[in-house]
């Protein structure tokens, strides 16, 4: 695995950059990220372009051995182009062009930026596309970042008419599958047909998941034709993205078809500051992150490309600047974090940034060094893991144990139509995956309809619309199953299949949902040891029912080896569920002590403790340290032969 950092050598003098090429080598950093906002100084006016800058940063970083990905700088549009279209920029829900002075102010339907974006692709890629210092190219930077992938522009609009155009063969059909009728939203044509923000209450969910797939399908419009231009210009580099956290605007799928890797921002803290965590997660693991928000962004974004292939292009390295409260991680974390990803099978690491930046947004966002070239604690936590990446050697693949599936347009369907506050089909799937590590177990978070040969469980969380290839690959799968609440309840526009939920899943399972509900805070069915809350899902079936409350409401019903949980798979429903089904499916199961985590691969077993104080690792999973031992410090790295 490459070590790396994100550098930006137009915001230094130029007098600064050989020492900051030699100090990134001897830290053990061999790839430097650079130019993905650079338009403005690579091209100051149309047609003028000024790259003997950028030529000298090269061949400096170049001459200090290390590869380099170059970015396509399109994320930052220059004020001067700005100003000769300004009808690029997207528009917000509430119809307000959204303006010049910070980044990501274009639209993605604007054909008059894609065109631009395209030229300054294809000028970047002529200079520097058969440099031997270029291994890798990143796209532009965080598609969809601040809330840019729906724009609900008039170039939006009209382009998203001629995608429905192409979608359906006539607007009758369109008006049948959307279920016009009601509340008489009937169209005459294609060209009647307006963006669903602005109406008095809520738009029609299938005009809404129709909108959630056609701005899908702008960003791969948009990522595909620069892809295009790299690979003739710069041939047999490779070429990514950087995707970010619990971010499901567009199809990351879709995106990792186009990509030959897949990177994501991994910022732990920000994250579990910003997102959905308890009071109480967000007090214990104040410095640590989350002991999943890692490790499932790890493998949902290695699942969502062909090869697998995945990496870290942002690394947190100290305090972020973006969050309600940003503290500074424990020390150890730096290093913790980088060596999960490494378990986790990544080809690259690196941090933001190189040097913490004194002026614009980003002032407190916190590098490798301090502004002042001081090294900041993050710096030092890198040459440990370089030096730990180096002792370790090859790491093996990592051992299949439990598919885990999930889809972005199921995200798309529980956040137009929730039925209840908190029904996601993102969190769905992250409070499985959480519970699944719990128990000790690998899981691989995987497209549906993918083979799932060589896993022992596949968990489905929640996905309500279930394609052929889906319920192929399960039909076809022989270890345990275990279904959640929703999955099945949609067809592929959005409306209830006539033969009712859980739809074509019923060929896996024996029943009716007919009646689902949603529980108020505080509501709850408690059973042995666990309680259903949130969602509950009342099944017609002759199946077994596995777990039953002490008022009488089945939480998960059996039928051979498939479950259905008929709540919300989360908290003690989740560990109750997976645990027995894990069993049944032959699983290692070793319930873990809180915050501490494992990952099995081929020639380790790694080990991570999230927790803020000391712990020790279960009998079963010591023996054979070559990094650390079974009592792990907080913020501490077991690594075992296995």
């Amino acid at each position: 695995m490459q070590l790396g950092c994100c550098y930006f050598p137009e915001h230094w003098p130029e007098t600064m950059w050989a020492r900051d090429a030699r100090r990134m080598r001897e830290a053990g950093l061999s790839l430097v990220r650079l130019g993905e906002f650079a338009w403005s100084r690579i091209e100051p006016a149309q047609g003028h372009y000024d790259w003997a800058w950028l030529d000298r940063a090269i061949e400096t970083l170049h001459g200090e051995g290390l590869k380099l990905m170059l970015c396509t700088p399109t994320a930052t549009p220059p004020k001067w182009l700005v100003d000769q279209m300004p009808d690029m920029v997207a528009h917000d829900a509430q119809g307000r062009p959204r303006g010049f002075g910070s980044r990501r102010h274009y639209c993605f339907s604007h054909a008059g930026y894609r065109a631009e974006a395209e030229r300054i692709t294809r000028a970047i890629a002529q200079r520097y596309g058969g440099h031997p210092a270029v291994t890798a190219w990143q796209t532009d930077n965080e598609y969809g970042c601040h809330d840019t992938v729906e724009s609900f522009s008039p170039a939006a609009r009209d382009e998203f008419r001629q995608w429905c155009a192409r979608r359906y063969r006539d607007i009758e059909e369109l008006n049948e599958a959307w279920g016009n009728v009601f509340w008489s939203m009937e169209y005459r044509s294609f060209s009647e047909i307006e963006l669903p923000n602005l109406t008095v209450t809520e738009a029609n969910p299938a005009h809404w998941l129709a909108f959630r797939r056609f701005s899908s399908d702008q960003v791969m419009a948009f990522n595909a034709a620069q892809v295009a231009i790299l690979r003739e210009m710069s041939p047999g580099r490779t070429i990514t993205h950087n995707a970010m956290g619990f971010f499901t605007q567009f199809d990351h799928h879709d995106l990792g078809g186009q990509l030959d890797m897949l990177t994501w921002d991994s910022y732990p803290l920000g994250f579990l500051e910003m997102f959905r965590f308890s009071e109480a997660d967000k007090q214990r693991y104040l410095r640590q992150g989350h002991p999943d928000i890692a490790a499932f962004h790890h493998d949902l974004y290695r699942g969502c490309t062909v090869s697998g292939r995945w990496g870290v292009i942002e690394q947190q390295p100290g305090p972020v600047n973006w969050a309600h409260h940003n503290p500074a991680p424990l020390p150890g974390m730096v290093r913790l974090w980088t060596l999960e990803a490494m378990a986790h099978g990544a080809e690259i690491v690196s941090y933001f940034r190189w040097r913490q930046f004194p002026k614009g947004q980003e002032q407190m966002h916190a590098g490798l060094l301090r502004p002042d070239s001081a090294a900041a604690p993050g710096l030092g936590e890198a040459a440990q893991a370089a030096a730990d990446i180096a002792s370790l050697g090859d790491i093996g693949a990592s051992v299949k144990q439990v598919a885990l599936l999930f889809s972005y347009d199921s995200e798309w369907v529980t956040l137009t139509q929730p039925q209840g506050r908190g029904c996601s089909a993102l969190w769905a799937a992250f409070e499985s995956y959480s519970a699944l590590r719990r128990l000790g177990l690998n899981v691989d978070i995987v497209r549906p309809g993918v083979s799932l040969e060589g896993y022992a469980l596949a968990v489905v969380p929640c996905l309500p619309i279930v394609s052929d290839d889906a319920l192929a690959s399960l039909e076809a799968f022989e270890g345990q199953i275990v279904i959640g609440p929703r999955s099945g309840s949609r067809d592929k526009d959005f409306a209830i299949p006539p033969e009712l939920a859980p739809g074509k899943l019923k060929s896996l399972f024996p029943g009716t949902v007919s009646l689902s509900e949603t529980l108020r805070e505080g509501a709850q069915h408690a059973g042995k040891g666990w309680c259903l809350s949130g969602w509950l899902d009342h099944i017609e079936t002759d199946a077994e029912a596995e777990l039953s409350s002490d008022d009488g409401i089945v939480a998960c019903w059996k039928s051979a080896g498939v479950r259905y949980a008929a709540g919300w798979l989360e908290g003690s429903l989740a560990d109750e569920v997976l645990s027995r089904a894990a069993h049944d499916a032959g699983l290692p199961v070793i319930p873990m002590p809180e915050g501490l985590r494992l990952r099995r691969t081929d020639a380790y077993l790694f080990a991570w403790n999230y927790a803020p104080v000391s712990a020790v690792l279960p009998d079963e999973a010591c023996g054979g340290f070559v990094l650390g031992t079974g009592a792990l410090p907080a913020a501490g790295v077991t690594v075992s032969r296995t």
